[in-house]
């Protein structure tokens, strides 16, 4: 199995537009009477970076990929930049933080080496990948997440850090003009810090990590199997940070009249019972730390079997998904590293 959209992003772009056709209606609306962003930040250590960091978003799943390497890269000519104020993100890296005109990341990029980046579908990340093709930098694509058919294609002639072989080798779909190199991931690192065997995994209260937000299966169908498992199971349903808008709160408030709890006042790796989920990373997160975590959905398509395979995710009502294999290395440390021969230093 590969992508859906294994080359054209306006064609993924369309399909995005599709899934969420009235939140995008709406946010265009809003987009028309709200000016877009004059200044972006950015974040450097001087004049002339090597090294240029795009982030559209500041989730931990970002802050994991493409922040937590700079903590190990010492003096190297560095720049982050982000249409937020990055003075928190980047605490304790030793960076300036000033605003910066969209029009100068094209000369940012033009003077280093490489980019590092996430994705190239929103602000920061379509100008700084043009930029990248426009003057032949590398472009280092950090996976952020777990992936599914439906992901975003890769830019051309990229090096995707993958968290492992399969998901590198899934990603690219075949091209011959990416290349992958499997880093492993900070994320499911940093939940596996620490972690203790407990003497009862499966022991607390059952979550459902809720994922209503997610364009890859039919709402309803994502509704219907939440409200089942949680009434059969007694599992509290804990939205998506995502599931902000009308039809997710009317959703909320079904359940609520259903009997089932709804909590989302946790963050995710503050909870310390078993989870469940559809396809949630959440569900790689707790096993990483020592807790029980499943799966489940009915009639499953195809691809989100194969899904559960390619990340060793367990069906709910057998044994607990296991801890994902941890690499050597920190990824952090791993892309680091990358980052210091990419530069020459």
């Amino acid at each position: 199995m590969s992508l859906v959209f294994p080359r054209d992003l306006d064609a993924w772009q369309s399909w995005q537009v599709a899934q969420h056709r009235v939140r995008h209606l709406k946010g265009r609306v809003v987009g028309n009477l709200r000016p877009p962003p004059s200044e972006w930040s950015l974040a450097s250590n001087h004049a002339s970076p090597q090294v240029v960091v795009s982030m559209d978003t500041a989730n931990p799943s970002a802050l994991g990929s493409l922040i937590a390497p700079l903590h190990h890269v010492g003096d190297l000519p560095v720049a982050v930049v982000a249409p937020f104020p990055l003075d928190d993100v980047v605490a304790g890296l030793g960076l300036d933080v000033t605003p910066v005109s969209p029009g100068r990341v094209d000369g940012l990029v033009e003077g280093a080496r490489c980019l590092v980046t996430a994705g190239q579908y929103l602000p920061v990340g379509v100008a700084t990948e043009r930029a990248a093709q426009r003057y032949g930098r590398l472009v280092l694509m950090v996976q952020h997440g777990a992936l599914t058919p439906y992901a975003p294609p890769l830019p051309p002639d990229s090096t995707v850090l993958a968290w492992s072989e399969a998901d590198g080798e899934f990603w690219r779909s075949g091209r011959n003009d990416v290349r992958v190199e499997t880093v492993g991931s900070q994320l499911l690192w940093d939940a596996g810090d620490g972690a203790v065997a407990a003497p009862d995994p499966t022991a607390g209260d059952l979550t459902y990590l809720g994922q209503g937000h997610a364009a890859e299966l039919p709402r309803r169908r994502l509704v219907q199997a939440a409200l089942d498992l949680c009434r059969t199971s007694g599992a509290t349903y804990r939205p998506h940070p995502s599931e902000r808008d009308k039809v997710s709160r009317l959703t909320h408030a079904a359940y609520r009249r259903a009997g089932i709890v709804v909590d989302g006042s946790l963050p995710l790796n503050q909870l310390t019972g078993p989870v469940v989920s559809v396809f949630s990373t959440g569900v790689l997160e707790a096993a990483a730390q020592g807790r029980a975590a499943w799966v489940d959905f009915p009639d499953a398509p195809a691809w989100l079997s194969e899904f559960w395979e390619r990340y060793g995710m367990s069906r709910f009502g057998g044994e607990p998904t296991p801890a994902p294999t941890r690499p050597a290395l920190a990824p952090a440390r791993r892309i680091a590293g990358m980052l210091h021969e990419v530069a020459g230093r």
